[in-house]
């Protein structure tokens, strides 16, 4: 059952959450909502639906450095590790799309072969999801079952009503936190709180659109690759990559080492987008994905059917990011559709 945290209490809750982590939450900022440290007095932003990047940036950053090496007159190369470490941090106010998009990276970076520096920085973080109270015109979460209220994979349930906070503690590190700050919530005696979340959700259904079917989707990729219907999508694709930068699950990367002048120098690891031409270019100048066409073709494969493959999670959450940045309104949602009624094409055998 929820406890409530009434709202002249949030700052108090915040500055507590400070004192023990590194603490980030959704500011308003030239327009738009990001992800900013903490300091006292900041607000969040009262209106936002999400921010306009995902907190994935804190587990997996845009740069980072990797090892250092640097070369001896024996000729020999000394190398030293760049050792994981990560402060402890707290993110306030992920969404529940974020929040599966956390969960759709885990089993890349901390699957099989684990990557030290993202798994480090999983193990110090505490994901504080609040639930969403209206869905913007590209909202489409529940079109992949991803309920915008629950706040699945948080740490700690947060979800606002007219005068409180609904809050709960989801996992052990939750639990202690919010024992850190008990004296700040109350019982939900009279059973309001029950009543206020089922209008919350019935409010929030109300304000999603028309959502795409992707239950087929996966089925009719599996048997389809070499689709003329790519090759009219990509006659519109810039290649600009920013529907990759800005997604919660995109977890391209590339490495290069950098030197100034001397015998030493650093690698370091940086996003990648494979909507870039020379993202699969290979040394000997072959390419696999040549033209634009193969390369929207894996993006969105990708997100409706590789990532399902691979680790039985989806690699498209419905936050709708991509469609809100896209300069050319390429909508995944419209390509679900579309393909939904290829599929159509495919049953009647026209």
């Amino acid at each position: 059952m929820p406890a409530i945290l009434k709202k002249d209490n949030l700052q108090q809750l915040l500055a507590s959450l400070s004192q023990a982590y590194k603490l980030v939450l959704p500011v308003r900022e030239n327009g738009m909502t990001f992800f900013r440290p903490y300091q006292t007095g900041l607000t969040i932003d009262p209106d936002y639906i999400n921010t306009a990047t995902s907190p994935k940036e804190f587990l997996f950053p845009q740069t980072e450095k990797m090892l250092s090496f640097k070369y001896r007159e024996s000729a020999d190369i000394s190398i030293t590790n760049e050792e994981p470490h990560a402060e402890k941090l707290a993110v306030f106010g992920a969404r529940s799309c974020d929040l599966a998009g956390i969960a759709a990276l885990d089993p890349v970076f901390g699957g099989r072969f684990p990557d030290p520096q993202y798994s480090t920085r999983r193990d110090n973080v505490l994901l504080v999801g609040l639930g969403c109270r209206r869905a913007s015109a590209s909202c489409f979460c529940q079109a992949f079952n991803i309920d915008p209220l629950a706040c699945a994979g948080a740490d700690i349930a947060m979800i606002e009503l007219e005068d409180c906070f609904a809050i709960e503690a989801r996992t052990a590190r939750g639990h202690a936190q919010l024992a850190n700050f008990s004296q700040l919530l109350e019982e939900d005696h009279s059973g309001g709180v029950k009543t206020s979340l089922s209008s919350a959700r019935e409010a929030l259904n109300r304000s999603f659109g028309s959502l795409p079917d992707p239950a087929g989707v996966k089925d009719f990729l599996d048997r389809q690759f070499e689709l003329p219907y790519w090759e009219q999508i990509a006659s519109r694709c810039l290649g600009c990559g920013i529907c990759t930068y800005i997604c919660p699950t995109c977890h391209c990367f590339d490495i290069f080492d950098v030197t100034r002048g001397k015998p030493d120098g650093n690698r370091y690891r940086c996003w990648d987008s494979c909507m870039f031409a020379d993202f699969t270019g290979m040394a000997g100048g072959h390419n696999p994905r040549p033209t634009q066409k193969e390369r929207v073709r894996n993006r969105f494969m990708h997100k409706l059917k590789y990532h399902l493959d691979r680790y039985e999670i989806g690699g498209c959450v419905g936050c709708g990011r991509c469609v809100e940045k896209c300069p050319v309104n390429l909508d995944i949602r419209q390509i679900i559709n579309d393909i939904n009624k290829l599929q159509g094409v495919e049953v009647n055998g026209q």
